[in-house]
C-alpha cells in the first residue's frame, strides 16, 4: 500500500518529519502567579505529542494587554521563557519540532485582567461576545480605541516576544492573525472604523499586520515565521463578513509571496456561510491557486480528509486540533489505522492534569489491557 500523504516529509523552509501538525489550541493549564508553562503539566504534554511533523502551541500572549483568557501562558517575560525552555528541549529530545503561536486578544478580554482598564482595539466597538476570566465568562466590554503610540508599543511587544521565542528555543512563530483576535479585528471593516492610515482601504486596514511581519523578520528569519488566517469567519468572535472581506484576505495572502515564510496557516469555514454569497467555502481550494508558499490548512480534518487534500494539491500541510487532545500519539495511530480515542470536552480548559496530560497511547492501551487480564 503506497504511503499516506500525511505521513510524507516535507521539506522547504521548514524540515518536517511528515505532515501533520498539531494545530495551536488554548487549554488555559497555566494556573500560576507567572502564567508560565509548568513541567508537570506543559512539558509533559507537548512531549508527548512530538511525533507531530509540527507542534503549534496554544497561543501565547505577548505582553499583560495582550491577555483575554484566564490562564493562559505568555512569552513575555523571564519566568515564561524558562518555563518554555524545558517545553521546547523536550520536544527537540523527542525529535519533534516546535513553533509558538503570538497572541494578543484585543477587544476579545475584559478589564479583569487589566487593573480596570479597558481592551485594547482597532476602534471602540464592542465584539458582544465573551472572556473567560478568573470569574468564569463574563460579556465584553466596548473597548479602547489603540491610539498611534499604542500600536507602536504592541509592534514592540510581538517584537520583544518572537526575541523570546528564540531564546527559549523555539523552532519558529506563529502569528496569531485569526478568529477575531487583534490583527483579524483591524482587517474587518466591522470592527475597524478607523479613519487615519489603519483603516478605510484594504492596505490600511492590513497595515498593522505587515509592520508587524516587517519588524518581527528583523529578529527572527522570516522562514521561522508563519501566520494564521480565518477568512470566511462569521458570526463568531464578534466577527461578521462583508463584501470587502474576502478580497482583504486575498491582497494579504497574495502579499505574502513577496516574503519567504514558513507557512501559512488557513482555517475553512468554522460555521455554515451557504447563504452568505460573498463568503467562501473551500479556503484551502480557494486560496491554494492564489500563494505560492506552503500552505497549511485546518479545520475538521481527520485522517481520511487531511489524506485527500494533500492529494489534490490544495495543501501541503494539516492541521489537527481536537484529535491531538485525546491521542497524543495521533500520528502513530494514524500509520497503523488504529481507532481513536475520543475527547472529552469538559477537561479542554480545566485546571490540573485530568483531560490533559491522561491520555493513554494505543501501545499504553494494549498494555494496560494485557495487564488487567493478566491479573
Amino acid at each position: 500500500m503506497s504511503k499516506q500523504a500525511l505521513l510524507t516529509p516535507f521539506h522547504k523552509n521548514i524540515q518536517l518529519k511528515n505532515r501533520v501538525v498539531m494545530a495551536p489550541m488554548t487549554r488555559s493549564r497555566a494556573a500560576n502567579a507567572e502564567n508560565k508553562p509548568v513541567e508537570e503539566l506543559h512539558v509533559v504534554y507537548y512531549r508527548r505529542r512530538a511525533s507531530a511533523g509540527l507542534i503549534i502551541t496554544e497561543g501565547s500572549q505577548v505582553s499583560k494587554d495582550a491577555v483575554g483568557y484566564v490562564n493562559t501562558a505568555g512569552i513575555y517575560s523571564k519566568a515564561q521563557v524558562e518555563g518554555w525552555k524545558k517545553v521546547t528541549e523536550a520536544v527537540h529530545n523527542d525529535g519533534g519540532k516546535i513553533f509558538i503561536q503570538l497572541w494578543h486578544v484585543g477587544r476579545m478580554s475584559h478589564p479583569d485582567f487589566h487593573n480596570g482598564e479597558l481592551p485594547l482595539a482597532p476602534s471602540a466597538i464592542n465584539p458582544n461576545a465573551q472572556s473567560y476570566t478568573p470569574e468564569g465568562f463574563k460579556d465584553t466590554v466596548t473597548p479602547k480605541a489603540m491610539t498611534k503610540e499604542d500600536i507602536k508599543q504592541t509592534i514592540a511587544d510581538f517584537v520583544t516576544a518572537a526575541k523570546n521565542a528564540v531564546e527559549a528555543g523555539f523552532d519558529g512563530v506563529e502569528i496569531h492573525s485569526s478568529n477575531g483576535y487583534l490583527f483579524h479585528q483591524f482587517f474587518n471593516g466591522t470592527s475597524n472604523t478607523r479613519t487615519d492610515e489603519y483603516g478605510g482601504s484594504i492596505e490600511n486596514k492590513t497595515r498593522f499586520f505587515f509592520e508587524v511581519l516587517d519588524a518581527m523578520k528583523e529578529v527572527i528569519p522570516q522562514e521561522k515565521i508563519g501566520a494564521r488566517f480565518n477568512p470566511s469567519l462569521h458570526g463568531l468572535f464578534g466577527i461578521t463578513m462583508d463584501e470587502e472581506t474576502i478580497p482583504t484576505f486575498e491582497y494579504i495572502i497574495k502579499k505574502l509571496n513577496d516574503y519567504n515564510l514558513a507557512y501559512v496557516h488557513l482555517s475553512e469555514p468554522f460555521t455554515d456561510v451557504s447563504e452568505i454569497s460573498f463568503a467562501v467555502k473551500h479556503i484551502a481550494k480557494h486560496f491554494r491557486p492564489l500563494y505560492n508558499g506552503t500552505l497549511m490548512i485546518n479545520g475538521g480534518f481527520d485522517q481520511e480528509s487531511g489524506n485527500k487534500v494533500i492529494e489534490a494539491g490544495d495543501a501541503d500541510l494539516v492541521a489537527l486540533g481536537k484529535p491531538f487532545i485525546s491521542n497524543p500519539d495521533l500520528v502513530e495511530r494514524f500509520e497503523h489505522n488504529y481507532e481513536l480515542a475520543e475527547w472529552d470536552n469538559d477537561t479542554f480548559y480545566t485546571p490540573g492534569q485530568k483531560g490533559y496530560i491522561d491520555y493513554a497511547t494505543y501501545k499504553e492501551k494494549v498494555q494496560l489491557a494485557q495487564k488487567i487480564e493478566i491479573n
